[in-house]
């Protein structure tokens, strides 16, 4: 009977334990559900914030589309103005090209006034220095080897040639270049090898300290003197011979 009651009493204790294991069992079973609820619970946080940077990508991409539209448009307005500043550049270059042509019209016919003006008085003047010219030629020009030489004035005889440059406006460039064409003069002109040749300068307006570097490189300087023109050279002066 002992043995029997025993056994009862053991059946009882592990029915015990059996259910404490179950109580056991629920409870983990009830933490896990609660996990699992968390886990939803921080997925679906997890969807929203991917859902709301989704979002933003797309907000972003609509800011990129907007931007680039507003460069497209600020391309074709350089364009515009890149035409616009062809057609106007265009435009300048050929108002720069009648503007030079009529300087150029208008300085010719400024220099056929001054020629016009100096070379009746070239054979006056010239007489005054005992250098005797009897022929007066204007607008001289020859052409060799693919070069051209243009005088102005040419006045000669049987021992003289001088070589004038008449300007509305001398400068020292001018009389540069009139250096330079009298250093070429002879092999243009061989036929006046045999002459004693002579330079002038002469200008309505003389550009300051141009008489005087045509004075020291040997040139005669003429000028206006009321309505005929004269010499400035003084006594002194010896001109150059090339």
């Amino acid at each position: 009977m002992r043995q029997i009651w025993a056994l009862f009493k053991e059946t009882d204790r592990k029915f015990q334990e059996t259910d404490k294991k179950f109580q056991e069992t629920d409870r983990e079973f009830q933490e896990i559900a609660i996990r699992f609820q968390e886990t939803d619970r921080k997925f679906q946080e997890t969807d929203k914030k991917f859902q709301k940077t989704d979002r933003e990508f797309q907000e972003i991409a609509i800011r990129f589309q907007e931007t680039d539209k507003k460069f497209q448009e600020t391309d074709r307005k350089f364009q515009e103005t890149d035409k616009k500043i062809e057609r106007t550049d265009a435009l300048l270059q050929k108002l720069f090209k009648q503007t030079d042509k009529k300087v150029e019209e208008l300085t010719g016919k400024w220099g056929r006034f001054v020629e016009g003006l100096i070379a009746p008085g070239i054979e006056r003047l010239f007489k005054k220095r005992n250098i005797e010219v009897n022929t007066v030629y204007q607008r001289v020009r020859r052409r060799k080897n693919g070069k051209e030489i243009e005088i102005d004035i040419l006045a000669i005889d049987g021992q003289y040639a001088v070589l004038i440059e008449a300007k509305s406006t001398l400068g020292v460039d001018d009389v540069k270049e009139h250096l330079d064409r009298l250093d070429k003069f002879k092999s243009f002109f061989p036929e006046y090898a045999d002459r004693n040749i002579l330079g002038a300068v002469a200008g309505i307006v003389i550009d300051e300290g141009s008489d005087k570097f045509a004075y020291k490189s040997g040139l005669f300087v003429i000028a206006q003197s009321g309505e005929s023109v004269k010499i400035l050279n003084d006594g002194k002066f010896k001109p150059r011979q090339w």
